[in-house]
């Protein structure tokens, strides 16, 4: 069963990334789901740390992308309005190039907040980071 407010298709979360980090970090959501968001992010020189390997920043922006996408997609926008109030990620595995994919599955949409968890693997279906969103919901 779909948790979506709507009937969400990837084109209509485009124009939300123009001139944003999403854009500049190649961020691309992939697939949406009835009850996930998965997307990808490219594992280079706009996302890594000194070392050159995945910087944690940059998974914790690919994990908050999905995951406040995720909550906006299961609220009226005409009513509400999705805002993150906390984030933490875990971050298991190291990554030097290609991609990252990231899965957002909520596990809990209420009223007034929203909890969504987050794993970004590799392309190897390792486990990259872990982390987890809490979103506040607010009348607009």
């Amino acid at each position: 069963m779909a948790i979506w407010f709507t009937h969400p298709n990837i084109e209509q979360l485009l124009p939300f990334t123009k001139n944003t980090m999403v854009e500049h970090l190649g961020i691309e959501i992939t697939a949406i789901g009835d009850d996930y968001l998965e997307a990808r992010m490219p594992v280079d020189k706009r996302t890594h740390q000194p070392a050159g390997l995945l910087h944690g920043g940059a998974s914790v922006v690919l994990a908050e992308t999905l995951g406040s996408f995720g909550a906006f997609l299961c609220v009226n926008p005409n009513e509400q309005t999705c805002v993150g109030l906390e984030i933490n990620a875990n971050h298991i595995r190291s990554v030097r190039s290609g991609f990252v994919i990231g899965r957002a599955t909520p596990r809990h949409i209420g009223r007034t907040t929203q909890v969504w968890e987050i794993t970004i693997t590799n392309e190897h279906d390792d486990l990259v980071c872990i982390s987890r969103l809490t979103i506040a919901v607010l009348d607009v």
